[in-house]
């Protein structure tokens, strides 16, 4: 059934010109409608997240324009033609799915997971996209073991926390990078083992101090450019870095001979898109992060609810790396 009709309007922000936070323009728009295979998610709550900013700048370049922010909480108020799974008046949360900064927005059936019952949609919409990806980086790219030592750049964000404490559930040993003294105290109360504040120590000798010369089997890494040979450099012989992102700029070209010098290293470029590339792997790590938020064995940190009009601010924020935690913005009804 399908009863988003032409009448039916929303707020949303538009990109028709990739730029800088002023690109993210407020419009009033027709709610889209459901087709075969999907739903209409009258969203609650949005998540923030870089790829938003890759998107803006055009780094991720999409056809414009578009709607951006690819993660939500809501409820179902119509599915098209066919659709299974959901029905209307279903609490779920999605990630990955572009189109997030509006009041409705279209989501294949099969992306939407079931909200769980003690979780609201700020906590589902700010779970969901970091909480899948912190998953997928701990227990895919490189499954952290009890007694193996990760380096986590960026400690005290919303992803840094997660991978922190993702990583102490196993028994592994957690070290973070952060620019403060405020955001390192946040890296500890997550569970952080040691703090290295790179805007006094080099990270990289300090890596190896703490870990009398061997390296760190694994190196979870979303700045990019500005910390991407050091964290090599950090690595026990066969460790692995994985570059999920880059906030500081896309990293330079390098010989691949390289990772072989430093001891026969890993490197990978993963996307949560392809590590939730079906129903079944979708299912399994939401409901383990839901799961784990909603018993209280994973902690969200939420800096800041904002209206879905002031995410141009929410994106300066988030790039002048004045955030700890996570962003949401709320859609006006």
């Amino acid at each position: 059934m399908n009863i988003a009709g032409e009448d039916v309007r929303m707020q949303a922000i538009v990109v028709e010109e990739c730029g800088g936070p002023e690109a993210l323009v407020w419009r009033e728009a027709k709610a889209p409608s459901p087709g075969p295979g999907e739903a209409l998610v009258r969203l609650g709550a949005i998540g923030l997240n870089y790829i938003d900013v890759y998107h803006r700048t055009g780094l991720y370049p999409l056809p414009r324009p578009f709607i951006p922010g690819m993660e939500g909480a809501g409820v179902v108020t119509a599915i098209g033609e066919g659709t299974t799974g959901v029905a209307v008046g279903d609490r779920v949360a999605y990630a990955m799915q572009i189109g997030a900064y509006a009041g409705y927005a279209v989501v294949p059936a099969w992306k939407l997971v079931r909200i769980p019952e003690k979780l609201s949609e700020v906590e589902a919409a700010a779970a969901m996209l970091q909480g899948m990806t912190a998953h997928y980086l701990t227990t895919s790219v490189h499954a952290l073991k009890a007694g193996e030592t990760a380096l986590i750049h960026a400690a005290a964000g919303g992803m840094g926390l997660l991978l922190i404490q993702m990583a102490k559930r196993v028994g592994a040993r957690a070290i973070g990078t952060v620019s403060t003294e405020a955001k390192g105290d946040l890296a500890r109360a997550a569970g952080a083992d040691e703090v290295i504040l790179y805007t006094k120590q080099d990270f990289e000798q300090e890596v190896r101090r703490l870990t009398d010369g061997r390296g760190v089997e694994v190196v979870y890494d979303s700045v990019g450019r500005d910390t991407f040979m050091k964290s090599l450099n950090c690595l026990a012989p066969r460790g692995m870095l994985a570059l999920f992102g880059q906030s500081s700029g896309a990293v330079a070209p390098f010989d691949p001979a390289v990772l072989a010098q430093r001891g026969s290293l890993f490197l990978t470029r993963p996307s949560l898109a392809h590590y939730t590339a079906t129903r079944e792997e979708l299912e399994w790590r939401a409901s383990e992060v839901l799961g784990e938020v909603e018993r209280g064995e994973i902690r969200l940190r939420i800096e800041e609810t904002l209206p879905l009009s002031q995410a141009a601010e929410a994106h300066r924020l988030l790039e002048g790396r004045k955030t700890t935690g996570k962003l949401i913005l709320i859609p006006q009804s």
